[in-house]
């Protein structure tokens, strides 16, 4: 019995760590978020944010209790999760940012063309209203995005800092 369960807990730290960095086989990674559509952009996103909904449940598995020391080496899976953290922080931040660019580029554009029509084009305005509505859902999403980290961070660190300290320069 506690050889299957030396097994089954290595192989579950092993699918928490691993679930992190690798997308499942049938969808690929995604490295960019679609920008014309904010319903896809914010499911997108949310599929983005999966590993900072199961942080507590990886950090669990990570790091053992104290009957489970010797048996699994918490540097390393503190380490390899903050790595994962940090990478997709990275690719967030960077998707967001396109699509803010993208959209601002957008609103710019949809002025342009306002204040060019003459005969005042409803149509214009209400892509330019949709528009400017959409970049301030994006802009608050940025805000999110930095909550989610600063919280995930919180709880990462709780549980991590004997075992792992991050480099000071990250964050």
């Amino acid at each position: 019995k506690e050889l299957y369960e030396q097994v089954y807990v290595s192989r579950v730290v092993e699918m928490a760590v691993n679930s992190a960095a690798a997308p499942p086989k049938n969808k690929p990674a995604r490295t960019a978020l679609p920008c014309k559509d904010f319903s896809e952009f914010k499911e997108a996103l949310q599929q983005m944010r999966t590993i900072d909904d199961g942080i507590i449940y990886k950090l669990n598995n990570s790091v053992p209790t104290a009957s489970f020391a010797d048996q699994v080496d918490s540097h390393k899976q503190c380490k390899e999760l903050y790595e994962q953290l940090q990478d997709i922080y990275k690719l967030r931040t960077r998707a967001i940012q396109n699509c803010i660019s993208e959209t601002s580029q957008s609103v710019l554009a949809l002025k342009e063309r306002r204040d060019a029509d003459r005969a005042g084009s409803t149509n214009i305005v209400k892509e330019l209203r949709k528009e400017q509505t959409k970049l301030r859902s994006m802009e608050i999403e940025r805000g999110v995005e930095s909550i989610i980290r600063e919280r995930s961070l919180k709880v990462y660190s709780e549980r991590c800092w004997k075992s792992y300290r991050p480099p000071d320069n990250a964050q």
